[in-house]
């Protein structure tokens, strides 16, 4: 039972401590501005893409309430005594992604540094997003409870890629100091793809 204990106590300071990365990164673009932070490498989308500013804004503004919503519906406690928070709180995160985040996600993906090769992963990523969320809120009407579990685990572990993202191009500029363009190509994908291989091996061995 420590064992246990401890893992999630480390989960959630893992979780909590980039989770206010994340605010504090989209604090930065309160009050709108076009030249600050990741935009002031985006002015040519900005100023000949007139739909890439709102779409952008209202990715970054959704992604902070899918993370918070989506790592709700994981807490055994939230689902065991409070079922109607747990069930309003998944139906925001299905909202959030299907209508705000994953649309926008893939609009902005396709206009990535990085070329080709991020462009691919970013759009393939906002998809995967797309229809395993989509599928977990099927399977939940379905009142197919496992499977509506497992496509939630997939779908909120690539939520989670905007901080495994930010924590893999911590460690590569770090260790390997490589080109800005090599290192958007290597963390477009390592963002999500790890997240998604182990889910995918903790839901086949049963473990979650």
């Amino acid at each position: 039972m420590r064992s246990i204990s401890y893992t999630r106590v480390a989960w959630l300071l893992f979780f909590g401590y980039f989770f206010v990365l994340m605010v504090q990164l989209t604090l930065r673009y309160i009050p709108f501005d076009r030249e600050v932070s990741f935009l002031q490498i985006k002015q040519t989308e900005v100023s000949e893409i007139k739909a890439y500013l709102p779409i952008f804004y209202t990715h970054v503004y959704s992604a902070i309430f899918v993370l918070l919503a989506g790592f709700t519906q994981f807490n055994p406690k939230i689902l065991s005594r409070y079922p109607n928070i747990h069930k309003r709180l998944g139906y925001l995160y299905v909202v959030f992604v299907l209508l705000l985040a994953a649309p926008s996600g893939i609009f902005i993906g396709w206009f990535a540094n990085g070329g080709l090769m991020a462009k691919t992963s970013f759009v393939i990523l906002g998809i995967l997003w797309f229809w395993f969320t989509l599928k977990a809120l099927q399977l939940i009407l379905k009142r197919k409870i496992k499977a509506h579990k497992n496509f939630m685990y997939r779908s909120f572990a690539l939520a989670t890629s905007a901080i495994t993202l930010r924590l893999w191009k911590v460690i590569l500029v770090y260790l390997f100091h490589p080109a800005p363009m090599d290192v958007y190509q290597i963390i477009a994908w390592l963002g999500w793809m790890p997240n998604l291989l182990i889910v995918e091996w903790l839901i086949r061995k049963k473990i979650i």
